[in-house]
């Protein structure tokens, strides 16, 4: 074991909305917006009374073939689970991502681990299905500078390039200069990972080819099926949802009414448009816009199209049209026997707007299920916990808060008037004496005892002074430790890069993290591991 496990209430991190956590408490506010929860009865329910008859097993297994080959790591169980999804009692669990520079945070690789936990919770509590893990390469977004960076030891590694389209066909030129500086960030201590990432992404000509490799080489061996959705024979299989959207609108009314409800409570989180589709070929991916009833503009660009051409290219190439966060949700469910979708809380919360589009075009909408949630406490900042006696819970409260109940905690001010008081009945019994003696010396015992209390005074500050020294000190070392579980003020797992990890641990990271982040169907929390 590499770590120690320990699991908190979702609801004690204060790290997720109001919409989030309600959709894991099963809330009344939000049942209007789903069909089945997360739970083996609504599972069961969702076989009962839902059909994935209409879904071409046949076309989807064609491509999913089509495009194992494209890479030779494709494994032997991956291959086998496209095999099985011909069969009507195989279904998918599915979770999809962006093709982020050496895999991005590291929530990229909790999400496929979900994923393919899932598909096993789900085989044991159902052992006359089958069900079949499902990475949908976010190939066909076009913001780079989303996915062309990964932060590693609070260094910002760079691609740099001045291609543009969909990033899924940005060529793999000018990364070699990538992965020397993570080369040199890491040191000695790569375990491999350097070779891997060398052999993804410089034998490889695009960055979907490159991702679909190194995906494999994570994840291969527990069986897990890659899908680029940018495909023509998939995307023919959705011409009737593109003409539905491109020439009745049809998505917008729907989900502004969903958005409608839903803002009565929370933030919504995607607004859809007139029309939900890009024009996508080498180079770009813009937005279709309507400019007249029988004229249609690509956005930033001099193209412009009829109506009729426009029917003609979903005839006839459908590859160049492709579906926005509205549509793609739709797209996903129209070609696969998919069950249940995995994924953090953003997403969640615009599935959540779409569930009436889903019954309006008659396309099955899937369980939601969160991903799992997960932080790496190492060895080092283990033993700074110790030392400021913290519990994790203490370190996900705001930074402000946690230093100023530190310092509360250390001490209060010293004050020495007890002490003062003291000495001011000692010089006066030494005055009474005196006095007795020779009246003169009274003043000389005067000044003698305000020496004393001036003197107890001075220590009196210094104290304080070396008190605030001592907690400048212990609060920087309290806010690096923070920093160190939430970089930039940004959970972990959205921060920081697998690299660090895995440099150091190798592929017993990925299969402890297989082995822990699990599902029971029962119950959602946070997970911490701590370094053994």
């Amino acid at each position: 074991m590499l770590f120690t496990k320990q699991k908190l209430p979702i609801n004690d991190t204060n790290l997720f909305s109001d919409l989030f956590t309600d959709y894991i408490n099963n809330s009344e506010k939000v049942k209007p917006f789903f069909q089945s929860h997360i739970s083996k009865a609504d599972f069961e329910s969702y076989f009962n009374h839902t059909s994935f008859e209409n879904i071409d097993r046949s076309i989807l297994v064609q491509a999913l073939k089509a495009q194992s080959i494209l890479v030779k790591n494709t494994s032997s169980l991956s291959q086998k689970n496209i095999d099985e999804l011909l069969k009507q009692t195989t279904y998918t669990v599915t979770t999809g991502h962006q093709l982020c520079l050496f895999t991005g945070p590291l929530y990229f690789i909790y999400k496929i681990v979900s994923t393919i936990n899932l598909a096993t919770s789900l085989k044991s509590n159902f052992p006359d299905k089958d069900f079949v893990p499902i990475y949908w390469m976010a190939g066909e977004d076009h913001d780079f500078e989303e996915i062309n960076h990964a932060n590693v030891f609070n260094k910002k590694v760079i691609w740099n390039s001045t291609q543009s389209g969909s990033v899924g066909d940005f060529k793999t030129e000018g990364l070699v200069e990538a992965i020397n500086e993570l080369k040199t960030i890491l040191g000695e201590n790569d375990n491999s990972l350097i070779a891997l990432f060398e052999t993804a992404y410089l034998q490889h000509t695009t960055l979907a080819d490159a991702t679909r490799y190194l995906v494999n080489e994570l994840f291969g061996e527990y069986g897990i099926v890659i899908l680029d959705g940018n495909e023509k024979a998939l995307k023919s299989l959705f011409k009737e949802e593109f003409k539905a959207d491109i020439f009745e609108n049809k998505s917008l009314a729907i989900v502004n009414q969903s958005i409608t409800e839903l803002s009565k409570h929370y933030s919504v989180q995607v607004n859809p448009r007139e029309i939900n589709v890009f024009y996508k070929i080498d180079g770009i991916r813009e937005r279709i816009e309507r400019l007249a009833a029988e004229r249609y503009a690509v956005v930033n660009t001099e193209l412009s199209f009829s109506k009729a051409e426009l029917e003609n290219m979903i005839e006839t190439s459908p590859e160049k049209l492709s579906p926005n966060v509205v549509l793609r949700p739709l797209y996903q469910q129209k070609i696969l026997p998919n069950i249940a979708y995995i994924g953090g809380p953003g997403e969640l919360a615009y599935w959540l707007e779409y569930k009436a589009l889903f019954e309006s075009y008659k396309i099955n909408f899937p369980i939601l299920m969160p991903r799992n949630f997960a932080m790496i406490v190492d060895k080092g900042t283990k033993q700074k916990m110790q030392k400021f006696d913290l519990s994790i819970i203490d370190l996900f409260s705001e930074g402000e808060a946690l230093v100023k109940q530190f310092i509360k905690t250390q001490h209060d001010d010293v004050n020495l008037n007890v002490i003062k008081l003291q000495f001011e009945t000692i010089y006066a019994s030494i005055s009474d004496t005196v006095a007795s003696i020779d009246k003169s010396l009274i003043a000389s015992t005067e000044a003698e005892k305000q020496k004393t209390l001036n003197g107890i005074h001075t220590i009196e500050q210094k104290i304080n002074k070396a008190f605030k020294q001592k907690s400048e000190t212990d609060v920087n070392q309290l806010w690096a430790l923070k920093g160190k579980l939430f970089p930039n003020n940004i959970p972990q797992e959205r921060y920081d890069n697998m690299s660090m990890y895995y440099a150091k641990y190798g592929k017993n990271f990925i299969r402890e993290l297989i082995a822990e982040l699990t599902y029971d169907l029962r119950s959602f929390e946070y997970i911490v591991f701590t370094e053994d």
